[in-house]
């Protein structure tokens, strides 16, 4: 498993789990988290990053080795989300932009369109950008055309914890969309998370699963050993399914009977 790796932006990733920074309880079990999972890419809000402060900020907590990937939580159109990720460049966050445009105060679903818009003018820019959106074939395909490194469906609401609920738009996108598949929000439980790795995502992201935990460094470890235990269920080539019984051992000849 040393060897399975995948490319986004350029970087080479071994952990398949990206994590976040938002929830907590107390920032300072961050740095644990990381550890425990084995993630690479955390993602964080712009908005709970404050270089000038005097008494900390969650950038205090993120291990070094960690790919940044801002976000642009709060945007309602395009233009606030393209403000946002320009923002985060220029106070040194990177070119790692994930997007999440949202004017459903209810549910918190993505605006498609929306998300194209950005994703189509800061690809442009030189921006890695890994747009959140709804398990959607048609607006996946527009991002690939529009530039994006990866593409973000959903599995369930963003926050509720009740897993793979789009899992079989999600199939469609693994099966018909030649980029990474990050399959993120509503995951809630490690076994969610495998499963979304069995199907052939090439990665989830967990924040809230992990941060409302009641240990949230052992949750992460759980992830951890989760997400890698279904990429190699994918890549061991699972066997098919059947309607009728199938014995793995023979049920004749034994006992010494002829039948």
């Amino acid at each position: 498993m040393s060897k399975d790796t995948f490319e986004i932006g350029g970087r080479t990733l071994t952990s398949r789990l990206f994590t976040g920074t938002g929830k907590y309880g107390d920032d300072s079990v961050i740095p644990g988290v990381c550890e425990a999972s084995g993630s690479e890419v955390i993602t964080v809000a712009l908005r709970r990053v404050d270089l000038e402060s005097s008494t900390g900020n969650v950038m205090d907590f993120i291990p070094k080795h960690m790919q940044l990937l801002p976000n642009t939580s709060g945007a309602r159109t395009a233009d606030e989300a393209v403000r946002i990720a320009r923002l985060a460049r220029a106070m040194g966050c990177g070119d790692w932009i994930k997007i999440e445009v949202i004017s459903d105060n209810r549910y918190l679903l993505p605006d498609g369109y929306e998300t194209v818009r950005a994703t189509e003018i800061l690809a442009r820019e030189g921006f890695v950008v890994l747009p959140y959106v709804n398990a959607d074939l048609y607006v996946a395909k527009a991002l690939v055309d529009a530039g994006a490194a990866a593409v973000m469906p959903l599995g369930a609401p963003i926050g509720t914890n009740r897993g793979l609920k789009t899992r079989e738009m999600v199939r469609i996108l693994i099966e018909e969309i030649d980029l990474p598949i990050v399959v993120d929000a509503g995951i809630g439980r490690p076994s969610e998370a495998c499963e979304a790795m069995e199907m052939g995502a090439d990665a989830v992201l967990v924040n809230t699963a992990i941060a409302t935990a009641s240990d949230p460094v052992m949750m992460a470890r759980a992830f951890g050993r989760a997400v890698r235990a279904g990429r190699e269920a994918y890549l061991s080539g699972p066997g098919a399914k059947r309607v009728l019984a199938d014995a793995s051992s023979p049920l004749t000849g034994f006992l010494g009977g002829a039948e």
